[in-house]
């Protein structure tokens, strides 16, 4: 007898009602305040590609991308609707982020029990994690979704075999590993199981079939592994990433009042954990361990293979893990009237840290938006001196006709902005540079400064058009790796 025999049960009336109250306002919390961020620099990659024509997006993605290309596909499609505007293009993982609430509700249901399931919904519609990348013009909000349904298709696989069933599995499962290669810690684990379970024709077809389009993936991950772009996970210490993994599940990135926040959140953590071990009926307990288990490989694994050097482990790649982790919590929140209120405070707690960060830029995403505003018009040619030095493709979107100039020749501009803009894709960030601390081209003055809550922006201009080296041109940038790029004047 497996850990998921039961039926599934009719869904009782208030359950419905439960469940579509909770579904409802987890679309509010992130259709409502999808534009109030700007692209940051990863969101202004995705709209690069999704504005070309679909065999020179598919051309692009391995030397842009870290991941493969189902996502970017959907998003192609979608912005030939919607548009590559902030509400328009990140509404599809609006729109998937609300969908996987009542996908939560079905797997923890089938799993656990009706009560687990409205816990589990209610914990992923209020989650600032999961709302954070539902509002996220990228991969993994689709990722969450898809290996939610493979987990609960694999269950009916196991419990009730048929072979539409498996099929569908399979392919749920094969678009999940062409979402993101994450997706192989959650599927893999799953394809063991079934092979374990049930040998039949039908499951090891299914199996093979994934196993094959894992294969057919291969060599486009080798090609990007060989990039630069996941550089940047091995600049925080692996200790420090291990720990922040359960901190971010419970209540996201930082955001105001979050050390509170975190303390109360691993409290009722820990309780409901408690709650599980000692309340819950054996069947139940069964179902839950099985999935906490799941979740529990989804990033051990990744953690194993950092630890001898196959480093990528950060909390958006492991986000796989959440759905079975958090249901497993739900169950033990679900066994008394204590336990549902502690699933209710959990809940308010991410509600008031998602409310919270829409108010305050400081713990949003890099305000390109914001630099772009903050500038007027070009008077004539302008030359923008930038750091990051990845401002360039969101300025693709917010100052359209900018590129790049070469940083060793001469270019004659009759102004120039020194932009400096504190990096960060989540999270408080330190204060930006007020800056410059050297002194313009001769010829320049100053003419305007903003300084916003993460950028500062210092606008210079010349009487007349004046032929500037790049030297001089990065002699005003807030950043010695700053990033030079031309603005045409207006028209």
């Amino acid at each position: 007898m497996g850990p998921f025999t039961k039926l599934a049960d009719p869904m009782p009336s208030r359950s419905v009602q439960l469940l579509a109250g909770i579904t409802v306002a987890a679309a509010a919390l992130r259709f409502s305040t999808l534009d109030v961020q700007s692209y940051w620099f990863d969101e202004a990659t995705t709209v690069h590609l999704v504005r070309m024509d679909l065999g020179g997006m598919l051309g692009a993605i391995p030397d842009s991308e870290s991941t493969p290309p189902v996502y970017y596909v959907v998003a192609w499609l979608w912005a030939k609707v919607f548009g590559v505007g902030e509400f328009g293009l990140r509404s599809l993982s609006a729109l998937i982020g609300t969908v996987s609430v009542p996908v939560v509700y079905a797997l923890a249901k089938r799993a656990v029990s009706e009560r687990a399931g409205v816990a589990a919904a209610a914990l992923a519609a209020f989650n600032p994690l999961l709302v954070w990348y539902s509002q996220e013009a990228r991969a993994y909000a689709l990722l969450v979704l898809l290996c939610a349904i493979a987990t609960l298709l694999a269950i009916d696989a196991r419990e009730r075999p048929r072979t539409r069933t498996t099929a569908m599995w399979a392919v749920v499962a094969a678009l999940a590993l062409g979402t993101h290669y994450f997706a192989i810690f959650v599927v893999g684990p799953l394809a063991v199981w079934l092979l374990r379970s049930r040998r039949d024709r039908a499951t090891t077809g299914a199996v093979a079939a994934v196993g094959v389009a894992g294969i057919a993936l291969l060599p486009l991950a080798v090609d990007q592994a060989d990039g630069v772009r996941a550089d940047f996970i091995q600049g925080t210490a692996l200790p420090q990433r291990m720990v922040e993994v359960p901190k971010q599940f419970l209540v996201g990135y930082a955001a105001p009042g979050d050390v509170i926040a975190i303390v109360l959140a691993g409290l009722l953590a820990i309780g409901g954990g408690w709650l599980l071990f000692r309340r819950t009926e054996a069947g139940e307990r069964r179902g839950a361990l099985a999935l906490g288990a799941l979740g529990a490989v989804a990033v051990a694994v990744p953690a194993l293979l950092a630890i001898v050097g196959i480093d990528y482990l950060i909390t958006r790649n492991v986000i796989v893990a959440w759905v079975p982790l958090f249901i497993a919590l739900a169950a033990g929140f679900a066994v008394d009237g204590l336990g549902r209120i502690a699933a209710g405070a959990l809940c308010v707690i991410g509600l008031a840290l998602i409310v919270a960060i829409n108010f305050d830029s400081t713990y949003q995403r890099d305000d390109w938006r914001g630099v772009a505003e903050s500038l007027p018009p070009p008077t004539g040619e302008r030359a923008l001196v930038v750091a990051p030095v990845n401002g360039l493709v969101p300025f693709e979107i917010y100052l359209p006709g900018s590129k790049p100039l070469p940083s060793t020749a001469n270019t004659t501009v009759r102004e120039i902005a020194a932009v400096g803009l504190v990096r960060g894709d989540g999270g408080r960030r330190p204060d930006p540079p007020r800056g410059p601390t050297r002194p313009p081209p001769p010829g320049f003055r100053p003419v305007r400064r903003v300084e916003g809550k993460t950028f500062t922006v210092v606008l210079y201009r010349a009487d007349q058009p004046q032929r500037v080296p790049a030297s001089q041109l990065y002699g005003v940038s807030f950043d010695p790796r700053a990033a030079l790029i031309t603005q045409p004047a207006a028209r």
